[in-house]
């Protein structure tokens, strides 16, 4: 249940985060979320589109440097301490998580934290198990 994350790498200078918001807006790129890690020479936008093929297209037509891969996507509570026990777990099962990102629904009910892990598989298994609910990109 894992969905499509497109991520592109940004050179960190004033202005380059407007640019690539900009270009994607003409491309009719739609984000859905997005993340942005910066070291001092270069920046990794890291987005969830509703159509991740397209976007990767369009940014490798812009010159852009991007790429594709699987993140997973959890739908927890928005009260304190809701995602304990999926990082317990997963922790548990040996799976490493690499990075994650969320943000809380309007309302305060919900909250989706996105993660990447070593080994999705195992990681859907034990989070199913467990009875956390997974999403995909059709529900996010």
């Amino acid at each position: 249940m894992a969905m499509e994350q497109v991520s592109v790498f940004i050179e960190n200078k004033p202005g380059r985060l407007a640019e690539i918001l900009r270009y994607l807006a003409q491309q009719s790129i739609d984000l859905r979320a997005y993340s942005f890690a910066e070291t001092s020479d270069f920046g990794i936008m890291r987005m969830l589109v509703r159509e991740p093929d397209a976007a990767l297209a369009a940014l490798k037509r812009g010159g852009y440097t991007a790429r594709k891969n699987d993140v997973l996507g959890l739908l927890v509570a928005d009260e304190t301490g809701s995602t304990v026990e999926a990082f317990r777990l997963l922790g548990e099962a040996g799976v490493n998580v690499e990075y994650t990102y969320a943000f809380a629904q309007g309302g305060g009910r919900d909250a989706f934290i996105l993660l990447r892990v070593d080994d999705n598989a195992k990681a859907e298994k034990v989070l199913q198990e467990a009875g956390i609910q997974l999403v995909n990109g059709q529900n996010f």
